[in-house]
């Protein structure tokens, strides 16, 4: 029976309908078109899996309290912020299904609601001295710009081996979830070393979470059906690393000049997805995807026995068997 998000919720229900609220008034304003946009936002909220990597590591690592709900909260502005931004960084019209915050109110307005996010972040944690959380947030939202900017430097060339890749989605996807289980641990109040170990944690859930959303690309059969968006935005992703690390030279030549030229072409597309298939890239990148979940697992593993670690537990394995 495949898992479900709210069973996996079940030990911190109480706790993430307290952090709706809260969440909501952190985002009021006095503006009346600042405040119809948070009241756009807070209704198309996604699945919410940082707010729940947040509360139960810090369940996990000692119990959660007032400084957990605003860690949760904090990560949930600067990450939304992030989110606002790269719309129109995209130019993109929609997220989650809905219309992007650039489509309904244009540009200018969708850079400044970011830039408003992003400061009631910062002053949440200005306001309780939670300067320890705003550091491993900080940092986060450091990495996935550079994370960013260095996948578009290599977009350019195509020049992306596996080591770069690992390091753009460390950056990118990772370090997010990898703040979320530090903040959980550090609201918790637990010592560096456990903090550290918690980061790690989300971390290599973040890894196996950003290798399942590159094979969505490829549409196997568990899947869906073939996109190929990254294909087209001439994003490098590791089955398409590997499948070009296995081929002779002159075919790795024809594949790359498909991709720079024609890869808005559907046939061009489906080509690429049928020369990663053939050469092993969908086994390879759910190998490596298992690794890193793995390495999660042994990590959460070390932690004593609660409904905080089976739901985490839970919360890794429903992060890699998810179907979109």
């Amino acid at each position: 029976m495949p898992l479900n998000l709210k069973d996996i919720q079940a030990p911190i229900s109480s706790e993430m309908k307290e952090f709706e609220s809260k969440f909501r008034d952190s985002m009021k304003s006095k503006v009346l078109l600042l405040d119809k946009i948070m009241s756009y936002i807070v209704k198309r909220k996604g699945k919410q899996m940082r707010p729940m990597f947040v509360f139960l590591s810090a369940g996990i690592a000692g119990g959660i309290n007032e400084s957990t709900h605003r860690g949760a909260a904090l990560i949930e502005l600067l990450h939304t912020a992030t989110l606002v931004h790269d719309d129109v960084v995209d130019d993109a019209n929609y997220r989650r299904g809905f219309f992007s915050i650039n489509a309904l109110w244009k540009n200018k307005i969708a850079v400044l609601v970011g830039d408003y996010l992003l400061s009631r972040g910062l002053l949440l944690s200005m306001d309780h001295q939670d300067f320890h959380l705003l550091r491993i947030v900080s940092n986060a939202v450091r990495e996935m710009s550079e994370g960013e900017l260095l996948q578009m430097e290599k977009a350019r060339k195509l020049d992306i081996n596996e080591e770069v890749y690992y390091d753009i989605i460390r950056q990118k996807t990772a370090s997010l979830i990898a703040s979320c289980c530090a903040v959980g641990a550090a609201s918790a109040g637990q010592e560096n070393g456990t903090i550290e170990k918690m980061r790690e944690f989300g971390e290599k859930v973040g890894m196996a979470f950003q290798i399942k959303d590159d094979l969505f690309d490829y549409g196997t059969s568990e899947i869906g059906k073939p996109l190929g968006i990254d294909i087209k935005e001439k994003k490098m992703t590791l089955p398409l690393i590997y499948a070009l690390n296995q081929a002779g030279w002159l075919e790795k030549k024809s594949i790359i000049n498909k991709i720079k030229n024609n890869s808005s072409k559907t046939k061009v597309v489906n080509e690429i997805i049928e020369f990663v298939k053939n050469s092993g890239g969908i086994e390879y990148a759910n190998e490596v995807m298992q690794q890193y979940y793995n390495e999660a697992t042994d990590i959460i593993n070390s932690f004593e026995d609660s409904t905080y670690k089976t739901s985490l537990l839970e919360l890794v394995q429903f992060t890699i068997e998810r179907e979109k």
